[in-house]
């Protein structure tokens, strides 16, 4: 599957703004405020978007809550309609761009658009070129017991399992190891 840059860009963006989710009732939601936000915009490059609000962080949070429930999603049908729904909310205005030193791309927001309708219109086009491609399993969460993190499956053979194999795949892998030694030393 073919992902151009400003996609795997938006693929990155949707996937850190959903877990950005508090994973329950005792974690912290890490967009506790304006500025928080802020600095997710400025993180992630994110372009013409004026000045941040209350009312932003909200519609923010609400989006979120969507695209988490497209990771979540049993299949393609149920993914589509939610990213119809984004995409069509967000009033999407593809337009060809050249911004910041970026090779021609599509932005599909209007020009003016707020931040959420911004991310909803870009990120929910990224997701649906999976959904159109066949590829909706590669929206994932993490296998880990204690992490629910969503990820983008890029993998080859599909066979992704972790957000991070570093940290999530790494940490079970050597408690399944050390089981294994304890086993055998019986």
């Amino acid at each position: 599957m073919l992902i151009t840059h400003d996609t795997r860009c938006a693929l990155d963006t949707v996937v850190d703004l959903v877990n950005t989710a508090p994973e329950d009732e005792a974690s912290p939601d890490a967009l506790p405020d304006v500025a928080a936000l802020a600095d997710f915009v400025r993180n992630h490059e994110i372009s013409d978007v004026g000045v941040l609000s209350e009312l932003d962080l909200s519609a923010v949070r609400r989006i979120r809550g969507r695209f988490a429930s497209v990771f979540a999603a049993p299949d393609a049908r149920a993914a589509a309609a939610v990213i119809n729904d984004l995409v069509a909310a967000a009033g999407t205005t593809p337009r060809l761009t050249d911004h910041d030193g970026y090779e021609w791309h599509v932005h599909y927001f209007a020009p003016g658009a707020s931040v959420a309708d911004h991310l909803a219109a870009d990120c929910g086009m990224a997701l649906a070129f999976f959904v159109v491609a066949g590829e909706q399993e590669r929206l994932r969460r993490c296998e880990a017991p204690d992490c629910r993190r969503a990820f983008v499956d890029l993998s080859r053979n599909r066979s992704r399992r972790y957000c991070d194999s570093r940290t999530c795949g790494n940490r079970l892998h050597v408690a399944a190891y050390r089981a294994r030694r304890k086993e055998a030393a019986g």
